[in-house]
């Protein structure tokens, strides 16, 4: 079996409106029109209610760091280490994996928001950069 095309791999019917908007910057949730969960990654099905009824909406673009790690080693041949692998919670519940963008330290919790790593072949993959401390009230 040959490796097919590496544009091919970003055609599938179910994931192709995620990679479009890639394509575009921005970043695409599922969300069910029955129940309204959001959802990514991309499936034919709501995983809350199981409704076939999907919607493309663009996120927020915001979260919070639910767990990291940094790794240390060369794994990627674009990826010099360290760099951060991390969970994030975006704004609309469903967590994205993915890594922080830039040499800023992250704690759990952290507010970060959408950035875009642009790659050679394929659409650009969505990172995360840190966001600033939210003020404390008094």
């Amino acid at each position: 079996m040959t490796e097919p095309a590496l544009d091919e791999r970003f055609e599938d019917p179910t994931t192709k409106p995620y990679w479009d908007g890639a394509r575009a910057q921005r970043l695409l949730l599922q969300q069910c029109l029955r129940c309204g969960n959001f959802q990514l990654y991309p499936r034919p099905f709501c995983l809350q209610c199981g409704a076939g009824d999907l919607e493309w909406v663009e996120a927020a673009g915001s979260g919070r760091v639910y767990s990291k790690t940094t790794v240390h080693l060369r794994t990627v041949e674009h990826l010099d280490p360290p760099y951060v692998v991390a969970l994030v919670e975006l704004t609309e519940g469903p967590r994205i994996l993915t890594n922080i963008a830039g040499s800023v330290p992250v704690s759990i919790g952290d507010r970060v928001r959408v950035a875009w790593r642009h790659r050679p072949a394929g659409p650009p993959v969505p990172v995360f950069e840190p966001l600033p401390p939210e003020p404390t009230q008094r």
